[in-house]
């Protein structure tokens, strides 16, 4: 059995060394590549990890079950020459959150299923999320770190018996990884500025302590005690959060003395989530605080939307008098689905009509992400990338919408054309991630 690389790294900081690791919380193709590109001529491990509810065992709002996301991974690793070894696949808040308007004992055998197909499938970090509640939670009023606890400890086991199937399968597959949390900031960011408001307050030292023990007593109450060893990092809040055109900034002083109480575990660190759109330093702070796992999704989505925007500027620009071509439309298009299926964003904008315009468009929620895998927002997608690919982008135009990119062209660093021009501004917010976690 090969020894899980998170372990290694969190050895590595244990002892004293400046060591971390980012985690792609997304479906994105260009995504992935991009974080594939920054990443396969370095030590790094590429993280990617699947939520509950782009990925589960109907399908999630991706179409794709574990398994076939693994294959989705697998594809592009092939295409985009990425060892396969230095790739981790992760499963993120995974438990009952998606069937929360189900009964208990429904959305407990649904949160079953969907741990066990992950495991199943080879995923080997595994988020454990029963920290929100589901239908009958509130009502009982006693919703609280003994229930998340139990459910957690519930499926854990679940975990541990489709480790031991897989081994039948592959002797040598690794054990995964747990996370564990009752503090788990609400995924794809707050609904609102209220929610945020709300939920800002920092773990305290002594909720951490009660969280990592009652967890502990769980897992032995379910007979997977032995794996409270392969629990690696906790879920707090350490005051970082995003809104629709707000971000919260680490203060370390504020989580100073969460950052001291961490050291006090020699093999659990903390998974910051919500770090989006944090800067470079301040992500580099908190790993050296213990925060050195940091999970980023919408920000990378938001790089691609941007990188999106500018090539369909750069297509009109360059196309709209020549009459053979179809202009591919792609931001009318995506903004016209939105409104037409709203399901995915209408709760997290409001205001204004103008306001809520604007959000659909450039929100740091990007609720633009739910729409990508719409077959008119693909299709428009992929056309305007074909137009500009059999068009001769003017470097004077290039410069005009992405003059970070024309510059690299200049010296020789990048190709000109539209995917990898794509994949650079992506690339530009995964830099700050690299730079949080490598070494000096």
């Amino acid at each position: 059995m090969y020894k899980h690389p998170i372990i290694d790294i969190i050895k590595n900081y244990k002892s004293g060394k400046h060591d971390g690791i980012f985690s792609v919380c997304c479906s994105n193709k260009f995504v992935i590549e991009a974080a594939m590109d920054k990443i396969k001529n370095t030590d790094m491990y590429l993280l990617v990890e699947a939520t509950a509810n782009q990925v589960d065992q109907f399908g999630g709002y991706t179409g794709m079950k574990p398994l076939e996301y693994k294959k989705f991974i697998y594809d592009l690793c092939e295409k985009n020459d990425f060892p396969k070894d230095k790739l981790i696949l992760g499963g993120d808040h995974l438990g009952p959150l998606t069937w929360k308007e189900t009964d208990e004992k429904q959305a407990m055998e649904n949160a079953k299923e969907l741990i066990r197909q992950y495991v199943m499938a080879g995923f080997t970090k595994i988020h454990i999320d029963t920290s929100m509640p589901i239908k009958g939670d509130i009502e009982k009023g006693d919703f609280g770190d003994g229930i998340i606890a139990e459910r957690a400890g519930i499926l854990c086991k679940v975990a541990e018996d489709a480790y031991k199937d897989l081994l039948k399968e592959d002797t040598d597959a690794v054990h995964p990884v747990y996370i564990i949390g009752s503090e788990v900031p609400i995924p794809g960011g707050a609904e609102a500025e209220e929610e945020v408001e709300e939920g800002m307050q920092v773990t305290k030292v002594e909720h951490l302590k009660k969280t990592v023990e009652t967890f502990k007593e769980s897992f032995k109450k379910h007979g997977v005690e032995n794996a409270f060893e392969y629990v690696v990092g906790i879920v707090v809040q350490p005051g970082v959060e995003y809104g629709s055109d707000s971000v919260w900034e680490y203060d370390r002083e504020a989580a100073s003395e969460l950052s001291k109480a961490i050291k006090e575990y020699d093999n659990l660190v903390f998974e910051a989530h919500s770090t989006d759109y944090q800067t470079r330093y301040a992500l580099r702070q908190m790993v050296e605080d213990g925060y050195i796992i940091l999970k980023v999704g919408p920000a990378l989505t938001f790089a691609f939307r941007e990188g999106a925007f500018l090539l369909n500027c750069i297509e009109e620009e360059l196309l709209k008098y020549d009459s053979n071509i179809e202009l591919s439309k792609f931001k009318e298009i995506l903004d016209f689905t939105m409104i037409k299926n709203p399901a995915q964003w209408s709760k997290h904008y409001s205001g204004t009509g103008y306001k809520v315009k604007l959000e659909r468009k450039y929100s740091l929620s990007d609720r633009c992400r739910y729409y990508m895998p719409d077959e008119d927002v693909e299709f428009a997608l992929n056309k305007m990338l074909d137009n500009l690919s059999n068009a001769e982008i003017p470097l004077t135009v290039l410069s005009q919408y992405m003059h970070n990119q024309y510059k690299k062209v200049r010296e020789g660093d990048l190709k000109l054309n539209a995917y990898d021009l794509l994949k650079d501004i992506i690339g530009e917010y995964i830099e700050d991630y690299i730079y949080a976690i490598r070494k000096k």
